[in-house]
């Protein structure tokens, strides 16, 4: 069996210098931390051996975004070392740093300056272990590479001031940060240490990780949601090969076998006999009624000025109302986690986001006090927000349990389309007024959603799939479907309500953005339609309403640069004389995150078939401002990954269901953007603001893209398209029924 040391091991094995740090308890904070140093340390940060290389105990993931990158470079910067010899140990409960999950593109922006801090502070250290050895003030000596060198040529390395000695230390506020003047390695491109791995296959996943003794198990789900279960015939796998064992707790069924094959033979045997529930699911046709039907607690957000009056005495008002799906997060490899039950103590390998979070609702599901849970994140294939790695933890841990065995288990894809946590489905009613001047006056904007959230929270073991089907209650809050709702436009009269549903038709929790792109699919849909309906150019009608945010400004002056916009009003042609057998048109959309994180600008170029209403997107322009850039290259890879991921929600992705439950369980029935379909250029134009915090990147730009397609195509067509996915069916008959 293969097990990672812990930090205490870590130092018997080499010298080491340890610095340890203090963390307040994590909350889903909605301004920047500071990296603020406590008032005394719980951990160990990071440690130096007798090489000179240096290990971070560091709680955020790395989620394919290139984040090990960029905190590596953070430490590397301050520490004053050379960018390889800083190594990350991510989200490993027994040794890292609880620095809260990796979510909501907040790893750099709270997390990176923590690693900032502790490495000024072990660099300060350092320095004056180093004053001492060479009888040199400590404001004389310079530091290159891990190298402190005197005045007088004499040197001594940080390998060589640590020596078998171990520290304990406060991270205080003693240490200045570097000015961003004297940065060597923040704000310079550096390769992805993880992407040579993954192009030579030596990359190690947690797909590829293997435990001696191991089993491997899958999980029989019912055959309705809702669904419970009346009887299990055991006998029925009792022939097959692999010692086929079955687990049932609830309606938690799983069967466990030597081999993998033998696991996924054996659960497509197994008999079991479900009781149908009480009422089903809504037909999809009825998914929108269902919704503005179902009880709702109603939230304020924001609200100035008389809206209604404003509505009332406008020039002209518009009214419209913008719809997204369920989607799922159609994470390319299956979800997959490895557990072992063992002297009363659970150790799960997962892909998870937050390897805190999932321990304690794994020790409620197991009845296992919290510190007997060790989770040891590991890579898996992407996860674009809460999929289904936490679930498929607690399915392996179970098993373990049951079996007192290690076990592997890897979901079936139609249990990852099937049973993942979905983004939820969103409903937006917008009422907009112009004044005479063809300024918005008024602004009423309502929003219908479910909690955006079902991640494991507060230890219920409810939050995971298998505690669902042992009748574990959820601990559930309100969150996210508000993300963005709010408009950054100087508007006179406005007013954001969010209706939030207390009941949700699938099972919802976290997708890249939360509900941010779903509400910026309305606002700048909505802005574009006040904009066409004043006869004004897209661009400049957004300009005249961020009076005095000149970093907005800057961003679409940048965009409306790099894209050779052209000003005039949108569509670009009389939506009655459209001809010629491909339209084209160009769309923009802003957002700031949560309104006050990293900005993006973009322009979207499409091509729309006449004859077949297919859409294909041949060029995106981006403008992006996350104000310190640490990793330009490694921001840049961001962007691009964003602006993929949201085309193929936008353009394709959809959850269909019956009364049953998930019908889209595969690659067919949930396709995804193809390599072929993939834009020829994706434009990018960085401003880098190295005297700003530094705001993550993950979800910026995904939040602009649903309402620039939108945009575009109305541009190119004349039809407004208010449904997510835009699909070719859907161009045809709107265009159609403009010709009626």
């Amino acid at each position: 069996m293969t097990m990672s040391l812990s930090r205490r091991d870590f130092l018997k094995a080499g010298a080491g210098l340890i610095v340890e740090f203090q963390l307040a308890p994590y909350a889903y904070s909605q301004t920047p931390q500071t990296g603020a140093p406590p008032a005394r340390p719980i951990d160990a940060w990071l440690a130096i051996d007798a090489e000179g290389q240096v290990t971070v105990f560091c709680g955020k993931v790395e989620l394919g975004t290139g984040i090990e990158t960029a905190m590596a470079q953070l430490v590397a910067e301050e520490l004053d070392v050379a960018f390889p010899s800083v190594h990350l140990v991510m989200g490993d409960t027994a040794r890292s740093v609880n620095q809260g999950p990796t979510v909501g593109s907040k790893t750099l922006q709270q997390g990176g300056p923590q690693l900032r801090r502790a490495a000024a502070e072990a660099r300060l250290t350092l320095l004056a272990m180093a004053a001492e050895k060479l009888a040199v003030a400590a404001e004389q000596l310079r530091v290159a590479d891990g190298v402190v060198s005197a005045p007088n040529g004499s040197q001594v390395s940080y390998a060589q001031l640590v020596g078998g000695k171990r520290f304990a230390r406060t991270v205080g506020d003693t240490a200045r940060l570097k000015s961003p003047a004297d940065f060597r390695i923040v704000g310079r491109e550096q390769a992805r240490v993880d992407i040579p791995g993954k192009v030579t296959g030596s990359h190690n996943y947690l797909h590829d990780f293997r435990l001696a003794g191991m089993l491997h198990g899958r999980v029989i789900r019912p055959n309705a949601i809702g669904a419970k279960l009346k009887a299990v015939d055991e006998a029925s796998v009792n022939s097959l090969p692999g010692n086929v064992r079955v687990v049932v707790k609830g309606n938690f069924v799983g069967v466990v076998a030597e081999r993998e094959e033998q696991a996924i033979a054996a659960a497509a045997a197994l008999k079991i006999v479900w009781t149908p529930p009480a009422s089903g699911l809504p037909a999809m046709s009825e998914l929108e009624a269902t919704m503005r039907r179902t009880s709702a607690e109603t939230q304020q957000m924001t609200a100035a000025g008389d809206v209604d009056a404003a509505l009332k005495s406008a020039a002209r008002t518009l009214t419209a109302s913008y719809r997204t799906p369920y989607q799922s997060h159609g994470s390319i490899g299956p979800s997959c986690a490895v557990a072992e039950v063992k002297d009363g103590r659970l150790t799960v390998w997962s892909a998870t986001q937050g390897s805190w979070m999932l321990a304690g609702n794994l020790a409620t599901l197991l009845g296992l006090p919290p510190a007997a849970v060790r989770v040891i994140w590991m890579e898996g294939s992407g996860c674009y927000g809460h999929n289904g790695a936490d679930d498929v933890a607690a399915d392996a841990a179970l098993l373990s349990q049951a079996l007192s065995r290690p076990v592997r288990v890897q979901w079936m894809r139609s249990d990852e389309h099937g049973w993942d946590p979905k983004g939820p489905a969103m409903i937006v009613d917008l009422r907009g007024g112009l004044a005479a001047d063809q300024r918005i006056v008024a602004w009423d904007y309502q929003v219908i959603t479910p909690t955006h959230s079902s991640r494991p929270a507060g230890g219920a073991g409810g939050n995971l799939l298998a505690g669902l089907l042992q009748g574990m209650a959820p601990r559930l809050a309100m969150t996210g479907g508000n993300r963005n709702a709010p408009t950054n436009y100087q508007i006179p009269n406005h007013r954001v309500t969010v209706h939030w549903l207390k009941e949700s038709v699938l099972r919802a929790s976290a997708l890249r953005g939360l509900g941010a792109p779903q509400n910026t699919f309305a606002n700048e849909s909505f802005i574009d339609e006040l904009a066409a309906a004043a006869g004004a150019d897209p661009i400049a009608f957004r300009l005249k309403h961020l009076a005095g945010d000149s970093r907005a400004i800057d961003l679409l002056a940048k965009v409306r640069e790099i894209s050779g916009w052209t000003p005039r009003p949108s569509p670009s042609t009389s939506p009655r004389k459209v001809s010629g057998p491909v339209l084209r048109g160009r769309g923009v959309a802003f957002a700031r995150y949560e309104n006050e994180f990293a900005s993006a600008a973009v322009v979207v170029e499409v091509a729309v078939d006449r004859k077949s209403g297919m859409i294909s997107v041949p060029k995106v322009h981006v403008a992006h401002d996350c104000g310190l850039i640490v990793n330009p290259d490694g921001l840049k890879n961001q962007i691009e990954g964003n602006i993929i991921q949201t085309l193929s929600r936008a353009l394709k992705e959809q959850v269909t269901f019956d009364r049953n439950g998930v019908t889209s369980v595969d690659w067919v029935s949930y396709p995804i953007l193809r390599f072929s379909e993939i834009p020829e250029d994706i434009n990018i134009a960085l401003l880098n603001h190295p005297e700003d915090v530094m705001y993550g990147a993950g979800e910026a730009t995904a939040v602009t893209v649903f309402a620039a397609v939108a945009n575009a195509l109305f541009d190119a067509t004349g039809v407004r398209l208010r449904s997510v996915p835009f699909t070719a069916a859907d161009v045809l008959r709107e265009l159609a029924h403009r010709k009626a």
